[in-house]
C-alpha cells in the first residue's frame, strides 16, 4: 500500500459526492462535526447527528466535506503509551545547508516517520521514528538517516512514556451536555494483558494500515479489504481499539485557531516527572508531551496563537512549573507529515503513508 490520496477515502451511503477543489470554511456545524469526532473518532453518524440536532446524513455530509478537501481527518495509531507495542524515537537532524527540505521529503516516503517538522532552531528537522524493539528502532534510524543524502547529524531520543498526545485536544465547540452525550457512548480502553497479546499478525498489520488511511472505515469495508468474515473483524476490531490502537480526529492547524507550532526540549528532577506531566496535560497550548531518555527527559509539543508567544509560553511554563528548566525551543516553519498525512504549506491533508508495524512486511492491495 503506497502513498493514498487524502480524498480517495468512502463516502457514506445517501452521501453524494464531493468536489475536493472546493474552498471550504468552518462554520459552527463543521466545528460541531470535528469536535464530536475528536472525542470518538468512529462514532456512528446517527449519534452525531442527535447531539448536534441534525439529520444524520446532513452529519455526515459535513465530515466528507472537511475530508475530501484535506482539513480533517480520522487516522489510528498504535497506542504510544505502552512501548510493548511500539517504541518511538524523537530524532533531531542536522542537515546540510540547504538540504533540509530535500531530507524531509525523503523522510516523508517511509512508514516508519510517522512525523517530520521542518523547524528553526538548535535542529533542521524534527522527525518522530516508530518501531516494535530497540533494537529495531536502533537498524531503523541507522539504515534511514546514514542512508539519506544531506543528513549531518541526529540526536535519538527514546519514548518512555507519553502521557500526553495529541488525540486529548478539542475544539471546544460542543456545550458540556453535547460532550457528555458522545463521552457516554466511547468504548472502554484496557491494556493487554499477557505480553503475548501486544505482538502483530498479518490481520492486525493490515488494519492498521487501513485505519491509518481512513480511522471511520466500516466494519463491511474492512472485512472485504481483508478477506475475513464479519464476525472474526468486528471481534479483532474490538480488540485492537481497546488495547493497542489508538483514534484521533485532526484538524488542519490553521483552522483550529493556534497556527504557530513550537517543541520545547525540557528537563525536571526524576521526582518531579509525573506532577509535571500531569500540570502540562492540564495546559490549553501543549498538543503532546513524551517522556524521553537523553539530555532532556521532555520534549513538548505545543500550538501558539502568535510569534510573539513562543517566549511567552515558556514563561508561564516557569510560573506554573518552577522546577522545570526549557534548554532549548524550536519554532516548527513545515509540518511535512503528521501521523502518516502529507501535509502542504497551509496544513492540509494531500496525501497518506499508510502506518504498519515494521517487523511485518506492508500488505499490498
Amino acid at each position: 500500500m503506497g502513498v493514498q490520496d487524502c480524498a480517495g477515502v468512502e463516502g457514506v451511503e445517501g452521501v453524494e459526492g464531493v468536489d475536493a477543489t472546493e474552498a471550504v470554511e468552518l462554520d459552527e456545524l463543521d466545528r460541531g462535526v470535528v469536535h464530536a469526532l475528536q472525542i470518538h473518532p468512529r462514532a456512528p453518524w446517527t449519534l452525531v447527528g442527535e447531539v448536534l440536532g441534525v439529520n444524520p446524513v446532513t452529519a455526515a455530509r459535513r465530515w466528507q466535506r472537511l475530508e475530501a478537501a484535506g482539513l480533517a481527518w480520522v487516522t489510528a495509531y498504535p497506542r504510544l503509551s505502552d512501548p510493548r507495542i511500539v517504541v518511538t524515537g524523537i530524532v533531531e537532524v542536522d542537515t546540510e545547508p540547504g538540504a533540509a527540505e530535500d531530507v524531509a521529503r525523503a523522510f516523508a516516503k517511509d512508514p516508519s516517520v510517522p512525523n517530520i517538522k521542518l523547524t528553526a532552531g538548535g535542529r533542521d528537522l524534527v522527525a518522530a521514528v516508530q518501531a516494535r524493539s530497540l533494537d529495531e528502532l536502533a537498524r531503523l534510524t541507522t539504515s534511514l538517516f546514514r542512508g539519506t543524502p544531506g543528513v549531518r547529524v541526529t540526536r535519538t531520543h527514546v519514548y518512555t512514556g507519553a502521557p500526553t498526545e495529541g488525540s486529548r485536544w478539542r475544539l471546544r465547540s460542543l456545550d458540556e451536555a453535547q460532550v457528555a452525550r458522545v463521552e457516554a457512548s466511547v468504548p472502554p480502553a484496557s491494556r493487554p494483558a499477557p505480553r503475548t497479546e501486544a505482538r502483530w499478525d498479518d490481520l492486525d498489520a493490515r488494519l492498521l494500515e487501513l485505519l491509518s488511511v481512513d480511522g471511520r472505515m466500516s466494519l463491511r469495508d474492512l472485512s472485504a479489504a481483508t478477506g475475513t468474515s464479519l464476525t472474526t473483524l468486528r471481534r479483532r476490531m474490538q480488540s485492537l481499539l481497546a488495547s493497542r490502537l489508538s483514534l484521533r480526529c485532526d484538524l488542519a492547524r490553521p483552522l483550529s485557531g493556534w497556527p504557530l507550532s513550537a517543541v520545547y526540549f525540557a528537563s525536571v528532577p526524576g521526582q518531579h516527572v509525573e506532577q509535571t506531566t500531569r500540570v502540562l496535560a492540564g495546559v490549553r497550548e501543549v498538543r503532546s508531551c513524551a517522556i524521553t531518555a537523553g539530555p532532556y527527559n521532555l520534549v513538548i509539543d505545543v500550538w501558539l496563537r502568535d510569534l510573539r508567544d513562543v517566549h511567552a509560553f515558556e514563561a508561564h511554563l516557569a510560573r506554573k512549573i518552577p522546577h522545570l528548566t526549557v534548554a532549548d525551543r524550536s519554532v516548527v516553519l513545515r509540518t511535512f507529515k503528521h501521523m502518516g498525512r502529507l501535509l502542504d504549506h497551509d496544513g492540509h491533508c494531500i496525501g497518506v503513508v499508510p502506518l504498519r508495524t515494521s517487523e511485518i512486511p506492508a500488505a499490498r492491495g
